[in-house]
């Protein structure tokens, strides 16, 4: 009796193993890896929320203060005297940025805590395609909470304060300028924060050096000589910022042109350290 055997396998004795199929990594590749694990992460959620609601809810509280004091016929407060609808509705910017720029952070400093960075290059060895897609999805993310951000608190802030001095529409010049130019801050924000997670590697190191950057820092300029602190402040990244969306300017800021140059300029030099050290340092 005779038994025939079938080989099964892909290998033959003449061309050994049969190759594995080759996968192409691709910038749309990267990019929508870095948007899947963005929204799978529970503090995105919660992040961008508490971003949004600071906005919102800050401009309209400040909005209804403005108000009140308005209608009760008493001298307004030194915070409130040359406000506008546009000011009001962005007072809360400041601590929207902080929500954005922490986030930031987390999204590349957290895969460093974690050790899901060494899955991540071994999948795109290049390195850098990693840190151009963590940067530019974040960033449109951030651009759109900014936008939608601004001008919902604006249309509140607005109906709000109708009827007092600080009352201004969307056609009103420099309105939409300014709403826009926030929310490009706090987009560019968003980018720093994703910068600083990769410089640092560390959670707490990045948040530490934004907060520094944006609050510490400018508070320490008071410390310098009444020249060099002049010169100086209007370069720092919260005053270079602050002067993209606001509706006045004057000797002492710069232009919304301005502003933009110098603040994307600090952008790029963070991009450009966290670059150097992905590109130079083993994770």
């Amino acid at each position: 009796m005779s038994t025939t055997m079938t080989l099964t396998t892909t290998e033959s004795p003449e061309t050994g193993p049969a190759p594995r199929p080759v996968h192409r990594v691709t910038g749309l590749g990267v990019l929508r890896s870095e948007w899947a694990k963005l929204w799978s992460l529970r503090s995105t959620w919660i992040t961008l929320g508490l971003g949004l609601v600071f906005l919102v809810a800050v401009g309209v509280i400040a909005a209804m203060q403005y108000s009140s004091q308005f209608d009760s016929g008493n001298p307004m407060e030194d915070d409130f005297a040359d406000s506008t609808a546009v000011s009001l509705a962005l007072f809360g910017t400041m601590f929207a940025q902080l929500a954005l720029g922490v986030l930031g952070v987390l999204i590349t400093a957290g895969e460093y805590s974690t050790g899901m960075i060494r899955s991540t290059l071994a999948a795109v060895p290049r390195r850098l395609p990693v840190l151009w897609a963590k940067s530019a999805v974040f960033g449109l993310v951030a651009l759109v909470v900014g936008m939608v951000g601004a001008f919902g608190t604006f249309l509140l802030a607005s109906g709000i304060v109708d009827g007092t001095d600080a009352a201004m529409g969307l056609s009103d010049t420099g309105v939409v300028r300014s709403l826009l130019g926030a929310g490009l801050y706090l987009c560019l924000i968003g980018v720093i924060g994703a910068a600083l997670g990769s410089l640092m590697r560390s959670v707490a190191g990045g948040i530490s050096v934004l907060v520094a950057t944006l609050m510490l820092v400018p508070g320490l300029m008071t410390l310098l000589p009444n020249a060099w602190e002049e010169n100086l402040t209007p370069y720092l990244p919260s005053s270079a910022g602050e002067s993209m969306f606001a509706l006045t300017h004057d000797s002492t800021t710069l232009s919304p042109t301005a502003g933009l140059l110098v603040f994307l300029g600090w952008t790029l030099l963070a991009l450009g350290g966290a670059a150097y050290r992905m590109v130079r340092r083993d994770v």
